[in-house]
């Protein structure tokens, strides 16, 4: 995967003080799994807060999107996506607005807080959503070293339990084959995300909802539990990710032998990932 030039569309002028966008009504179920609907939840709880959004990898802004719905609401802030045809997809949906940039370029530990500084958002931001289907473990603790969303949707390998602490490598010419290898797991997270005093509040199947320990919900779950009531103990769960049954013995294997299970699923990708127990 190469990194492309970053392409500025829109530029941001200054800080986020004033949303120009106009209020168009809201659009729900264009995320995979409700996601929009959770966001909406923890957003009520947490109660007023900077109204910036940023998309890490948005793809079109549109499929599945977990912030589509942010930006009509008049929420500003930075999308980023570096798949060109996605790109042009994503340009086309903004085009008539004022507070979103647009970036075109893929996300990396080494680019993500320049890409952040660079477009002037606040170190307390409102909402990050993160899925780029890769090194993301990496991405995000290059971050959070700089930048504290208070709400955070972060995508998870939702095939590996608890507690094994799994993630994608970073390197330059990681590219997603569209299989089981991507991503990290919701104990790796949460051991990056512990760290900076982060809550895990929730988990809706694949994706991971966290905000920070100070904001004093009292909501935070062990990762085991969020992953128990979030995913595996979900009675559609198959129906949603029916692409998952050859991974379907992981869920009921002991730790050593769940993580005995992951290096024979990705026996062909050894020195690309890390695990432990």
């Amino acid at each position: 995967m190469k990194v492309s030039p970053t392409q500025r569309v829109k530029s941001f002028a200054g800080v986020h003080a004033r949303r120009r966008m106009a209020r168009l009504p809201i659009r729900r179920g264009l995320s995979a799994h409700g996601e929009d609907v959770v966001i909406a939840r923890w957003l009520d709880r947490l109660g007023p807060i900077d109204r910036t959004c940023i998309d890490m990898a948005a793809s079109d802004g549109v499929d599945q999107s977990n912030t589509y719905w942010l930006f009509r609401d008049g929420w500003g802030g930075l999308a980023v996506e570096g798949d060109p045809a996605r790109f042009r997809a994503l340009a086309t949906v903004h085009a008539r607005t004022d507070d979103i940039d647009l970036v075109r370029t893929f996300v990396t530990p080494g680019n993500v807080r320049d890409l952040l500084r660079g477009h002037g958002i606040a170190r307390e931001f409102g909402f990050l959503n993160l899925d780029i289907d890769g090194y993301d473990h990496f991405v995000l603790a290059a971050l959070l070293e700089e930048f504290r969303p208070t709400l955070m949707c972060v995508e998870i390998n939702e095939k590996i339990p608890p507690p094994l602490r799994f993630t994608v490598r970073y390197a330059p010419g990681y590219e997603y084959r569209g299989d089981h290898f991507f991503g990290q797991s919701l104990a790796q997270l949460v051991t990056l995300t512990d760290r900076h005093d982060y809550d895990l509040v929730e988990l809706n199947y694949n994706n991971a909802f966290l905000v920070p320990r100070e904001k004093g919900l009292g909501a935070a779950m062990s990762a085991e539990q969020a992953y128990r009531v979030g995913y595996a103990e979900r009675p559609d769960r198959r129906r949603r990710f029916p692409y998952n049954a050859d991974v379907e013995p992981l869920l009921a294997l002991p730790p050593a032998e769940a993580a005995d299970f992951v290096r024979t699923l990705f026996r062909d990708r050894s020195g690309e990932y890390q695990l432990e127990v």
